[in-house]
């Protein structure tokens, strides 16, 4: 697969990303490499990349609890202190081998040590293949609210290698889906119609879609990379299900989601919204409801939870002066950001998502 230009770095796939990380590593003369991985990817993942690795600098391994429970400024400070530690300097690199976790709190880690130092991603999810390695966000969550303390900057480079997917458990296989038919939905018809039948892809065809998908986000990060205007546009989705999200995360009486979990039901509550505000029509609607809902099961909402959630919704990243702002479906394929609805619409879609 062919290497995508990002805004300031390059995203290599599979075999090539080995031969550009190795080359990049003897063009340029760090002092050495710390690799930041979960408790996860340490003890299934490193034993991939790590023999890929072709170096004489020193390596250390700091590895952190898997869980988006520990996407917070805790591990933050706890990893500054190692980096002190071992000596981190201006220097040094940071490799963050991981999932989504990972490279947000990585790309933050080494973002704000010694007012930034050099990174790069190697995402091991789907998710973090098609999303949160692309992009340049990198943050931690305050709380349960997703992703309220960060920055935006890129790394030097993303390397994605489809064969870490191999030790994916089918939830967080579909947990990455979420976001790829997100960029269907907002972005291209065609590439969401391949989604009607997962039943006939094999493995080609998924690295296919995945370097189609990270096409797509890059694209449009690429036209704003510091979300001011159509980069919102990857909000579809999120404003409900980032709710949703840090709600499940926070109550004890509640199993914890995953972000492409909570993702799909926003995806269908928002489509939902864009259904009545009359921005899709109502086949539309009720496609993108059957789709998601072959892929994902359904989330129960009590009406207890409702309030709550909305609550919630003030937090999202994209409000001003007060509003929440949505972004919706102008049609399969087309976004329109900075929309609103009403609380009683909100009310209305997860009547409709629990019928």
């Amino acid at each position: 697969m062919n290497t995508i230009q990002a805004n300031g770095y390059p995203i290599h796939f599979n075999e090539k990303g080995y031969s550009e990380l190795n080359k990049f590593l003897s063009e340029n003369k760090y002092s050495n490499i710390f690799i930041f991985a979960d408790s996860g990817t340490n003890e299934q993942c490193l034993p991939v990349f790590l023999p890929n690795l072709e170096t004489d600098l020193a390596i250390e391994i700091i590895e952190f609890e898997a869980g988006e429970e520990n996407k917070n400024i805790e591990t933050c400070i706890e990893l500054w202190k190692v980096l002190t530690e071992l000596k981190g300097d201006r220097k040094s690199l940071v490799i963050n081998v991981g999932g989504g976790v990972v490279t947000d709190l990585g790309g933050f880690v080494a973002s704000t040590f010694k007012r930034g130092i050099d990174f790069i991603h190697v995402p091991t999810t789907l998710l973090a293949m098609v999303d949160a390695s692309v992009g340049g966000k990198n943050g931690v969550d305050l709380g349960s609210l997703k992703n309220q303390v960060g920055v935006i900057n890129v790394p030097k480079m993303v390397l994605v290698d489809t064969q870490f997917l191999e030790t994916l458990p089918q939830n967080q296989m579909r947990s990455g889906l979420a976001e790829m038919l997100k960029h269907g939905l907002i972005y291209d018809k065609k590439y969401w119609n391949l989604f009607s039948d997962l039943n006939n892809l094999n493995t080609d065809d998924l690295d296919v879609l995945i370097h189609q998908s990270v096409e797509i986000k890059n694209s449009i990060v690429m036209q704003d990379p510091t979300e001011n205007g159509i980069r919102k546009a990857l909000n579809f989705g999120h404003t409900l299900g980032h709710a949703i999200e840090s709600y499940f995360l926070e109550n004890d009486t509640k199993a914890t989601l995953l972000h492409g979990e909570a993702i799909a039901a926003g995806m269908i509550l928002e489509g939902y919204i864009s259904f009545k505000k009359e921005l899709i029509a109502e086949s539309d609607y009720l496609e993108i409801k059957t789709v998601i809902n072959s892929i994902f099961d359904k989330i129960i909402f009590e009406e207890k939870d409702l309030a709550p959630i909305q609550e919630l919704l003030v937090h999202d990243k994209k409000n001003e002066y007060g509003t929440i702002q949505f972004a919706l479906l102008d049609g399969i394929g087309n976004i329109k950001i900075n929309q609103i609805a009403e609380n009683e619409l909100i009310i209305d879609a997860f009547l409709d998502y629990n019928s």
